[in-house]
């Protein structure tokens, strides 16, 4: 019976599956790297079911004056269809006619005409030249790619009914990332904090920061050594910081938002530096704005300045009479006319408290 049902309410998807595969050599690979100025395109070539394809390749710049990686494509120009799914693969034939330096896609995908999907950082240009012998005989450079088409033959639903839905599991990544840190497994560099030794995974570091990522990518004493020595901060809130660039997730930021904001500022940890400001901005007081208005100017955390501002103009008789208004007024008279420039915007008596409040210091 639930066999019988199945069948009238939805069909289960036919698929047909189509492997080709295509080589081509560019000659005059020297050439082509001095001269282009844009991608080239490989000839067209045809699958069984009428879709036209092409290879593509250019230079990939990492820095603005330079061209690092060599790129590499695969192009649907066109199809009968609105749309191909497709995954595929793409290797270097070598001198001896043996594919090395495979990539592979990691899932089927969604190609539309016109539309490409390929691998950014398929291969260093200066490794390619450097071993030219074996990779660029005769001055050629020869790519395969086997291509994998996926074709159903009727849809997976009809109109009568759809399958059941499937339970999907909750993603764990951020858990799984925090245990590599909080286990120190796999770990391929240091970081020492006020003499404490924390191990960390360099391509984590290098994806969550760009501070991290261009000591890691260049010839830096920290990417020779594998070692980086942190001598501005406090091992509680570097670990507190570590976390959030494994987990994504906000640490105690009330206890050390203040340290905490230094640090993402520091580090370019743009979302960990807007959490330390709310949190700062939620902990306003009268007898912590001055320094929080010092913190958001020196640290460029604009939105959390704002809101100082607006509060110190709500309490102004009462801001001017703590310590930290008067150290302020001597030693960071900028932000005291920023205070003052919103004050003349304002009616009632603040202004004139201010006035007398810096006349005294």
């Amino acid at each position: 019976m639930s066999g019988e049902r199945m069948a009238e309410g939805w069909k289960l998807a036919r698929i047909n599956i189509e492997n080709f595969c295509y080589t081509w050599t560019i000659s005059n690979f020297h050439f082509f790297l001095e001269e282009m100025q844009g991608p080239i395109k490989s000839p067209k070539f045809s699958t069984v079911g009428n879709d036209k394809w092409c290879l593509r390749i250019q230079t990939f710049d990492v820095n603005e004056n330079s061209r690092d990686y060599l790129s590499v494509y695969l192009v649907l120009i066109s199809a009968p269809k609105s749309h191909v799914w497709a995954k595929f693969q793409l290797w270097i034939l070598s001198s001896e006619g043996e594919t090395v330096f495979g990539m592979r896609t990691t899932r089927v995908l969604k190609f539309l005409p016109g539309c490409k999907w390929g691998f950014k950082r398929f291969i260093l240009r200066d490794f390619l030249l450097d071993h030219e012998y074996w990779l660029l005989p005769e001055d050629q450079l020869t790519l395969f790619c086997k291509v994998t088409v996926f074709q159903d033959s009727f849809s997976i639903c009809d109109q009568i009914g759809k399958p059941p839905g499937i339970q999907v599991p909750k993603c764990m990544m951020a858990d799984e990332l925090g245990e590599l840190w909080e286990n120190s497994l796999f770990t391929d560099c240091s970081l020492v904090v006020a003499g404490q030794e924390f191990h960390a995974h360099k391509a984590i570091l290098a994806a969550r920061s760009p501070v991290f990522r261009a000591m890691f990518q260049h010839d830096m004493k920290e990417n020779r050594t594998n070692c980086v020595e942190i001598h501005d901060m406090e091992p509680q809130v570097f670990q507190a910081m570590m976390g959030f660039i494994y987990t994504g997730k906000a640490p105690d930021l009330h206890s050390m938002a203040d340290a905490l904001l230094a640090a993402a500022d520091k580090y370019g940890l743009e979302r960990l530096k807007v959490m330390c400001e709310d949190a700062l901005c939620r902990d306003l007081s009268v007898e912590n704005a001055a320094h929080i208005l010092f913190l958001a100017d020196f640290y460029s955390a604009d939105q959390l300045k704002t809101q100082t501002l607006d509060f110190i103009m709500a309490h102004a008789s009462e801001v001017s009479e703590t310590s930290s208004w008067k150290t302020m007024v001597g030693s960071y008279p900028h932000l005291v006319a920023e205070s003052f420039h919103g004050m003349a915007l304002t009616q009632g008596p603040f202004m004139d408290v201010l006035l007398k409040c810096s006349k005294r210091s």
